[in-house]
């Protein structure tokens, strides 16, 4: 069963409110989608960035694994990571891999007419999700309405809100957003927090000392994670884990992030290191040393696999992505109980609606 050339579109669709995290402001969320068939089949994948992703895939990449075995997704991962060398990996290029490769993992699932996760064999049917997004534009009233609906409407147990606002300059609002976080929620849900790397190392220190008066568990990228020293010192001073990886867009990245003892809990995102293939690579590297591993964004995109995955702590039930999954696809699965079950249907359940949302079409 042979690869017909892949197929590729990009959309760009407005947030439903202004957006900004530590160290981003932003007003609109671009996918670009690649479909790739076989026989009868049709497998889709997807990936957030930038439109030129778009370009690279069709241009670098379509090429490479057309007229292959659709069986054969290990061959296929290989020839386009071989085919990328003189561009470079990080950024576009593996973000268009991983797209691709999602959805060779999604083609081979319907060829087999299996679910994605019975496909990759299972270790739990329904996987743990955490409500996320509290961005710093938000007012006082919109944060404490999306934490109440995922609290207390869809009953998640767990929760996370941006900090760092201003690159960190705004480290009384910070705290006091995380208290009035705090009092939205209740004493038993978990609360997390990312500063999207907008600390200094001591600043982060001194942050955390004061977010653990608020029980927060869970401080994700409290330094840049270029900074593998500096998230050490911060994670050997706090009682919270502290998080970080949803930027590797390799292997050794997430190697050297765990050999330098970085991180109590390794995140991965399958639509930035390889896809799936690589997803669940890295997650068996992380689990050799001991470590958990959370899924980074996209999470429609992660739910099979973090099902098969054995020391999975949970995936990111991201506000954006989960618009645009839901706006996009048919499928989309429901977080009621904070678990979402990926055993239903064929592939990874998601269909494009490409009439449907050809306003938002822009490649």
């Amino acid at each position: 069963m042979k690869l017909h050339l892949p197929v590729v579109s990009v959309y760009t669709v407005p947030t439903d409110a202004p957006e900004a995290d530590g160290t981003l402001a932003w007003n609109s969320t671009t996918v670009v989608i690649a479909e790739v068939a076989a026989g009868d089949a049709t497998g889709t994948g997807w990936t957030y960035g930038p439109a030129a992703i778009g370009d690279f895939l069709r241009d670098h990449l379509a090429p490479v694994v057309e007229g292959r075995n659709a069986l054969d997704i290990p061959a296929a991962h290989d020839a386009m990571s071989r085919a990328i060398r003189d561009a470079g990996r990080p950024g576009v290029a593996a973000c268009a891999i991983s797209a691709l490769d999602i959805a060779l993992w999604d083609l081979k699932a319907r060829f087999l007419e299996l679910p994605l996760a019975r496909l990759l064999g299972t270790c739990r049917e329904r996987v743990p999700v955490y409500g996320s997004g509290g961005f710093t534009t938000y007012h006082d009233k919109h944060l404490a309405a999306q934490l109440n609906g995922w609290v207390h409407g869809q009953h998640i147990p767990r929760v996370k809100i941006r900090i760092g606002e201003d690159r960190g300059r705004a480290v009384l609002r910070d705290v006091s957003r995380v208290e009035a976080a705090r009092q939205v929620i209740g004493t038993e849900a978990e609360l997390y927090v990312d500063a999207k790397g907008a600390y200094t190392r001591k600043q982060a220190v001194r942050v955390g000392h004061a977010l653990a008066e608020h029980g927060v568990g869970w401080f994700e990228e409290p330094v840049t994670s270029d900074d593998l020293t500096g998230l050490r010192l911060v994670r050997d001073c706090l009682p919270c884990d502290v998080t970080a990886g949803g930027y590797g867009y390799d292997l050794p990245y997430f190697a050297r992030m765990i050999t330098a003892g970085a991180v109590d809990c390794l995140q991965i995102d399958a639509t930035r290191c390889g896809g799936v293939t690589e997803f669940l690579r890295a997650a068996a590297l992380a689990q050799a040393h001991g470590l958990d591993v959370s899924a980074h964004g996209a999470p429609h995109a992660h739910a099979a696999a973090g099902a098969a995955v054995p020391n999975l702590r949970h995936i990111e039930w991201f506000h954006d992505h989960v618009r645009l999954e839901d706006m996009l696809f048919t499928g989309a699965l429901d977080p009621t109980g904070g678990a979402v079950t990926p055993t239903q249907g064929i592939g990874h359940g998601l269909t494009l609606r490409a009439e449907e949302v050809q306003e938002y079409r822009v490649g």
